[in-house]
């Protein structure tokens, strides 16, 4: 199901469809009215979210709504999680290895600066 999931969320016209999904129901004449694409065209995206299981289907009298159904991207965001960590912590790590490296860049600057030799100023006197 998360490969479906995936391959439904990969169109940007799909992702803006559940974005307007998101706001409440809406039929597909109502989807298809941000975009220049026919009403085919846009049931065409919404019968791959509906084979992913993020868009139903409903019958109010004449109307056909259509809704999200978000239990298909709760267990995507589930997935992605572990993969959250793994980056916060590489982020960790690297943000501690430039800590290191700058700590002996200063380090260094410092002690470059201590062993200068003092050259004496025009006036007699040293730096």
């Amino acid at each position: 199901m998360l490969d479906a999931t995936f391959a439904a969320l990969a169109d940007p016209t799909r992702r803006a469809i559940l974005a307007r999904l998101a706001q409440g129901e809406a039929t597909v004449t109502e989807l298809a009215e941000p975009f220049e694409m026919s009403q085919p065209a846009v049931s065409k995206h919404l019968k791959v979210l509906e084979r992913a299981g993020l868009v139903s289907r409903g019958r109010d009298a004449q109307r056909r709504p259509c809704r999200l159904e978000a239990r298909p991207l709760r267990e995507a965001t589930a997935w992605l999680a572990n993969y959250r960590d793994y980056w916060a912590e590489s982020y960790q790590r690297l943000d501690a290895l430039l800590g290191e490296v700058q700590a002996e860049e200063q380090a260094d600057a410092a002690g470059e600066r201590a062993a200068e030799p003092r050259r004496a100023r025009p006036d007699g006197s040293s730096r």
